[in-house]
């Protein structure tokens, strides 16, 4: 008999392979479909280590970069479940819709986050004590196992537990008492899937910064209990810490911006690491040249999580090409981008909406670089963003409220 709360899984389903390729997300979507309704419900919680994810998607990379999207994520699950049995595992892939909404009307946050990340760099830098301490967290040299453990993992791998993640952000802030901005800044550099919106708010949120006054401490007890016993931190938490505070900060959403749309019956193609899958675009014209704006190194060279956007963005170019029988080139550059722009000779390139971020903020000189020569970037929406985005305006309840509806047209609930 098994020891473990419910059976083990196929080796198959416990290992995961990190390509960056569209046929790779696809492969594990279709592995772990069977164990995404009320198995997932019950299990998730569990983190069995980084030698067995059975209970778990790990389809966030793939998502993140929408090399696999959200709606044929969603869309198979139904097919498979049906709402009722797959609804926490649904709720799960609107979580990620739901930060970057938020995000989105509230791009102060993002800069406020910013200012204190690269002030806070300069203190480290004149503070011996904190840049030991600090040091120590980084390569796993804490004395808190649990943790130690996270940080290989994190590093090498690239992919931490939901569960693990929350845990390693407080006992960041609350044990070690680091800033949680400096976290934040070590998990992007190194996480497959951390975009923007979800690695910003979500340390905010453990912080008790997002909802004000509610923050999430890490217990010895629960992670004992969740790690089926790998690990038990007793008397080694900071388990009464209170909620951090920060000065005040309005954050109150503003209008999402208008959707564009295209004109022209030709147009270029230019794709991002934000969105890399151009076969669901909704573009209304004819693509007559496409290429790929490259993502800027992230953390170490040759760590996993730029080896896993390096490939995914040669799969995305690769599908390009098929798709519209067009070369697509990769341009490592704003001045690349634009030579090959306006040698097309067309007066629109359309782009998938980048959510406010750095390449948000790359496109936006590119855009204004692009006007001076008499061509229009268009940035397309996807409809999934625009039904999502105006439900973050507070809390993810109203949005989860509204998921029975969100989900009728791409299943039967």
């Amino acid at each position: 008999m098994s020891s473990l709360p419910f059976d083990p899984a196929p080796q198959a389903l416990r290992r995961i392979h990190w390509t960056g390729t569209r046929a790779a997300g696809l492969m594990r979507l279709e592995a772990f479909l069977p164990a995404a309704g009320q198995a997932y419900s019950r299990t998730r919680n569990t983190d069995l280590g980084p030698d067995d994810r059975s209970n778990v998607s790990a389809l966030s990379p793939w998502l993140a970069r929408r090399v696999i999207t959200e709606e044929e994520v969603v869309t198979r699950v139904m097919a498979t479940h049906g709402f009722v049995k797959a609804e926490k595992f649904i709720q799960e892939v609107y979580w990620r819709s739901y930060w970057k909404g938020w995000l989105e009307m509230r791009p102060q946050v993002l800069t406020r986050f910013n200012q204190d990340r690269l002030a806070l760099k300069q203190v480290v830098a004149e503070d011996g004590a904190l840049a030991e301490r600090l040091r120590r967290a980084k390569v796993g040299e804490t004395g808190i196992a649990c943790f130690d453990a996270w940080v290989r993992e994190l590093t090498t791998l690239g992919w931490l537990h939901n569960h693990a993640r929350m845990w390693f952000a407080s006992i960041w802030i609350f044990t070690l008492d680091l800033p949680w901005q400096l976290g934040a800044d070590f998990f992007f550099k190194h996480l497959l899937d951390a975009d923007v919106a979800s690695n910003t708010l979500s340390w905010r949120w453990v912080a008790g910064l997002h909802t004000k006054g509610k923050h999430y401490v890490a217990r010895a007890s629960n992670i004992e209990t969740h790690t089926l016993g790998r690990f038990n931190p007793l008397g080694q938490l900071a388990e009464t810490a209170v909620p951090l505070s920060e000065p005040f900060l309005e954050t109150g959403p503003s209008a999402l911006p208008v959707g564009e749309v295209l004109f022209e019956d030709r147009v270029g193609l230019l794709l991002h690491s934000d969105d890399l899958h151009p076969e669901s675009l909704p573009l209304t014209a004819k693509v007559v040249g496409a290429g790929l704006l490259r993502a800027p190194e992230i953390g170490p060279v040759d760590g996993p999580k730029n080896k896993f956007l390096h490939r995914a963005e040669q799969d995305a170019c690769t599908r390009l090409e098929a798709k519209f029988d067009v070369a697509a080139p990769l341009m490592a550059s704003l001045e690349e981008a634009l030579t090959w722009a306006v040698g097309l000779g067309v007066t629109e390139i359309a782009t998938p909406y980048a959510p406010v971020g750095p390449i948000a903020w790359h496109l936006a000189d590119l855009k204004r670089a692009l006007a001076e020569h008499g061509i229009r970037l268009v940035r397309l929406r996807r409809s999934w963003d625009s039904r999502t985005w105006p439900l973050a305006t507070g809390g993810f309840f109203k949005l989860k409220e509204k998921l029975p509806n969100l989900v009728r047209d791409l299943g039967r609930i």
